[in-house]
């Protein structure tokens, strides 16, 4: 596949892994690089382990972070739904049609997603929270829905036909279980400091970190604002973040 999405002038490779330069950011005062990771394609029942082991050891540095979408985590995971295993009701049906799009992705705008969404909560507290997005709309308030849906729903990605990946076509990827853990298991792999994260060029939010991630989370999503794993298919869901040393004056 052709890479669109990564710029050639930043590619990097080191020890067999290829990787690509964000830039830098400077967050409280302090900067930090982020390198963004080229992985194959990651499928259902993957270890993750074996992953991070095979394109981010060979590269870390001491004082590294590592960010992992929670994509990946979830394919490793198998929390995925087949498209086919959704049967579409009547009242998904109708309440797909007033939902609006996210700018992060379709959301519950499609008939699938929403009968996943009233399989994860129920009817009742999706009727809820589709009758309180509607007063929301009113008011301009965003993400009622969501808010009132609760059950990891607005986390739902995947069914997307526009996807450079056939699998994402026809899968639902819901959130990772137990992200704390995961990145608790990256540590004690690396050696290093990990988050699962859940970026898009909207919004980011942390799933889990591993204990030695002292940084907070405001302090995180703000190095990780400007998404640096990308959408589309550039295949980078894994970004070491490095603090970067002041010159002396």
């Amino acid at each position: 596949m052709e890479d669109r999405w990564n710029d050639p002038a930043t590619k990097r490779e080191e020890n067999s892994v290829t990787f690509f330069e964000r830039g830098v950011v400077e967050v409280e005062g302090k900067q930090y690089q982020r390198y963004a990771i080229k992985t194959h394609f990651v499928e259902r029942g993957e270890c993750y382990k074996d992953i991070v082991t095979r394109y981010v050891a060979p590269i870390l540095q001491d004082g590294d972070m590592l960010s992992s979408a929670e994509k990946i985590i979830s394919m490793c995971q198998n929390e995925v739904v087949e498209r086919s295993d959704i049967k579409v009701g009547f009242w998904a049906n109708i309440l797909w049609r007033f939902a609006s799009y996210s700018p992060a992705g379709q959301g519950v705008r499609d008939p699938h997603n929403m009968q996943l969404a009233i399989n994860l909560a129920g009817l009742p507290r999706i009727l809820w929270a589709a009758f309180c997005s509607g007063i929301g709309k009113i008011f301009r308030r965003k993400g009622v829905f969501y808010r009132i849906a609760g059950h990891g729903i607005d986390g739902i990605d995947g069914l997307y036909h526009k996807s450079p990946f056939e699998p994402y076509h026809n899968l639902a990827i819901l959130n990772p279980r137990e992200p704390d853990k995961v990145a608790a298991e990256l540590e004690e792999i690396l050696g290093i400091p990990a988050m699962v994260v859940d970026a898009n060029d909207f919004t980011v939010e942390i799933f889990g970190k591993s204990p030695s991630m002292t940084l907070a989370d405001a302090t995180l999503c703000a190095i990780m604002k400007d998404n640096p794993s990308q959408q589309g298919g550039g295949l980078t869901p894994l970004v070491l973040i490095r603090p970067q040393i002041a010159a002396e004056t």
